[in-house]
């Protein structure tokens, strides 16, 4: 793809996945607006040459592609059709495209408004791999939407990722994330049981990603996971624990409704609920190892006062 054919880019949402994937798309030579509520979290991709915008709507008018990277449903509502929102500045034939990971219904709602108001097609993509995934552009990428859509963006999507795969129609990439989450929400929970029972145990537990390695147990967690849980290497945060926490419940809201049993998901989501309690929604996922330390988990939370 050369200078002249390149599409106009925009990105929404400048936190821990969105700046590393804004600053691969900025390395790859795309035009770049770009923008965040909280404004300075985009000085630095400005100072690499992006555009900075001062709605998303700015953003939609001046991209042929945007993509977005948000927390929530809610908070992906209020980008697109909120006040100076990405429908006030969309065009027809445009593409939004949705990394962040909400409800398959919520996505299908929101693709159905969108296109039907304003002409823009709604691609959901939300991503796998984590920060380090997002730095390295190895991200894995499920997508839901139509075909010709998902070709369109495609080449441009894997400047960022190592693989893009179209599951189906609208809320498609979603539900395959849902999969994804049951997987890595369920083995940081057994990891750091493993963890624990070597340490209790007098193995040296740092040992097991070595000891592990092209057996049965070896995995990409098992060899990323283990030494930052013994280590306590929390900055930059994997994950933080709310967000994993809001997957396993929606995947326990999309099992009730399909009548699917995921006794392992509950039990991973409330270790989560647990953590956030404890540690605070920002809390590293990988802090869920300190649940089961012996000593008390370390807390800045005050204590109610019990007065006689």
């Amino acid at each position: 793809m050369n200078e002249a054919t390149r599409p106009r880019l925009g990105y929404i949402g400048l936190g821990l996945m969105g700046a590393p994937m804004s600053r691969r798309l900025l390395a790859a030579g795309y035009p770049l607006t770009v923008w965040n509520r909280t404004a300075a979290k985009a000085e630095a991709l400005v100072a690499e040459g992006a555009k900075q915008a001062a709605r998303p709507a700015d953003v939609a008018a001046e991209a042929e592609i945007v993509f977005a990277c948000l927390t929530d449903a809610a908070a992906m509502e209020e980008a697109v059709f909120g006040e100076g929102g990405i429908a006030a500045g969309a065009r027809p034939g445009a593409v939004l495209v949705d990394f962040s990971s909400i409800a398959p219904d919520a996505t299908r709602e929101m693709a159905a408004r969108l296109e039907c108001e304003t002409g823009m097609i709604w691609i959901d993509a939300p991503v796998s791999g984590g920060v380090p995934g997002a730095e390295a552009g190895t991200l894995a990428i499920m997508a839901g939407g139509p075909e010709q859509v998902f070709e369109r963006v495609k080449p441009v999507v894997l400047e960022m990722a190592a693989r893009f795969t179209l599951m189906g129609p609208s809320g498609a990439g979603q539900t395959a994330k849902l999969c994804n989450q049951v997987v890595v929400g369920c083995t940081m929970a057994v990891l750091a049981e493993a963890t624990r029972l070597a340490v209790n145990a007098g193995v040296d537990a740092a040992r097991l990603p070595e000891a592990l390695k092209g057996g049965f147990a070896d995995s990409i967690p098992l060899q990323l996971f283990v030494p930052r849980m013994i280590a306590a290497v929390h900055e930059p945060p994997l994950g933080h624990a709310h967000t994993m926490l809001k997957d396993l419940d929606t995947v326990r809201a999309l099992a009730q409704g399909t009548k699917t049993p995921t006794p392992f998901v509950a039990l991973a989501a409330e270790q989560f609920r647990l953590l956030s309690a404890r540690a605070g929604d920002e809390a590293d996922a990988l802090e869920i190892y300190k649940l089961s330390a012996p000593e008390p988990f370390p807390t800045t939370a005050t204590e109610p006062k019990i007065t006689k």
